[in-house]
């Protein structure tokens, strides 16, 4: 059985405070207590164990599709190096993703889904199972997002390391407002569009054989050169996710576009295969099952209070609520399925698609059940072709022209049909 394992030298430091305890400080005395550290990796091809010098939070797993991705995410954790592989685990990079988030980031040879996620009985190691699986297994298991494991105890206190020392686990703080919006450019009074450039930060997305290039690069310069074909029109407001290289969480990325009020939201990939000749775009609209699934987590949501298409939900009871949103859902799948022929028929021969250029999938960008979707790969970056025209200036000003045509055309039709 091959096995890997990785350590990490480094220990950081973490600095925590709670003005009620400011009066046993001051008699006991204290020391910066030291932050708990992702100590080691191992991976078999039958599970992953991740290891700690001290106890989290809580973990939490979840599977990205293009290319096959496994991360888990530690609260309460520092990251370490990143690794080798072993079995189905082609690599394993670790990043920061918040300051009190580790991220652990398992590239993949080949489909796995994941089950028993559980920590050790002292909390300080925790354990995934995964087995292979089809492509339509790993589609559905990543469509159905993250889960969430929490150790025996969420919050420990830790023994004294030393005379007049006191150590104390506090509670993860929330964060204060909301998020971050982007912002919104071209004249007023017209529809507004998002674009979403996938990946970013630590996630590379796929990277390109044909020098080394990755996805996030390639995405961010579409959605720039888009951005700036349509403001150069004037009939259609913009705004980007990400202007830079930053990671955003994927639900994070609609949630943006949603509470902007945007009416199309489109996020762009590349995509990757291991036969070089797959080549073209594919544009990707929510599937009936997925549809599905999100209806009934929306319908079942503790907080009643989730405005949809304009309607708020908090007086409504269970079945009204899934009716409502069932229907709001299936005319935003209507209109993202109209949007992707007309993409297509925009982008004539400009930009290369495959001959089943519209497929269905769960994709968590896909979901926001009043703002219609869709997930545009632009191309292969495994192709050499397909590689040149994306990483090229003129090759994305094609992409970016047959885009905001079809934006373009897509809001000229919704407005003749409201007049």
């Amino acid at each position: 059985m091959t096995r890997l394992r990785w350590t990490n030298g480094g220990i950081a430091r973490q600095y925590g405070a709670m003005s009620l305890l400011l009066a046993i400080f001051a008699i006991v005395g204290w020391q910066p207590a030291l932050a708990t550290a992702i100590q080691a990796v191992d991976v078999t091809p039958e599970r992953i164990t991740v290891q700690f010098d001290d106890y989290v939070e809580n973990a939490s797993a979840f599977l990205l599709d293009n290319p096959y991705r496994l991360a888990i995410d530690v609260a309460g954790a520092r990251a370490g190096r990143d690794s080798g592989r072993a079995g189905p685990i082609r690599a394993v990079r670790q990043g920061q993703y918040d300051p009190e988030t580790a991220r652990v980031v398992l590239d993949l040879a080949r489909p796995v889904i994941f089950s028993n996620g559980s920590f050790s009985d002292d909390g300080r190691s925790f354990t995934l199972d995964i087995r292979p699986a089809s492509r339509i297994q790993f589609a559905s298991a990543a469509g159905a997002g993250r889960a969430s494991f929490l150790p025996p105890m969420a919050f420990r206190a830790r023994p004294p390391r030393g005379r007049g020392e006191l150590t104390v686990r506090l509670p993860r703080a929330t964060p204060a407002g909301e998020m971050e919006l982007p912002e919104v450019q071209g004249p007023r009074g017209r529809p507004l569009v998002v674009l979403d450039a996938g990946h970013g930060g630590h996630d590379p997305g796929a990277i390109s054989p044909f020098g080394n290039r990755h996805e996030k690069d390639a995405t961010l310069a579409i959605a720039r050169a888009t951005r700036d074909a349509l403001l150069a029109s004037g009939r259609v407001r913009v705004a980007l996710t990400r202007d830079d290289d930053r990671f955003l969480v994927l639900r994070e990325r609609y949630e943006i576009a949603r509470r902007l009020g945007a009416e199309l939201f489109i996020s762009i990939h590349a995509d990757a295969a291991e036969n070089r000749e797959a080549r073209g775009a594919t544009i990707y609209t929510l599937s009936e099952v997925a549809s599905d699934q999100e209806t009934a987590l929306l319908a079942s949501r503790e907080n009643a209070a989730d405005i949809i298409n304009g309607v708020n939900l908090g007086g409504a009871d269970d079945d009204v609520r899934s009716i409502l949103i069932d229907l709001t859902q299936r005319e935003t799948m209507n209109i993202s399925a109209r949007f992707a022929s007309l993409l297509r028929r925009e982008a004539g021969d400009s930009v290369p698609f495959r001959s089943d250029y519209h497929r269905f999938a769960g994709f968590a960008v896909l979901k926001a059940p009043d703002m219609p979707s869709i997930l545009f790969e632009s191309g292969y970056l495994t192709n050499s072709s397909d590689a040149r025209r994306l990483f090229s200036r003129d090759g994305q000003r094609a992409i970016a022209r047959s885009l905001s045509g079809a934006i373009e055309t897509h809001f000229a039709r919704q407005t003749t049909s409201t007049d």
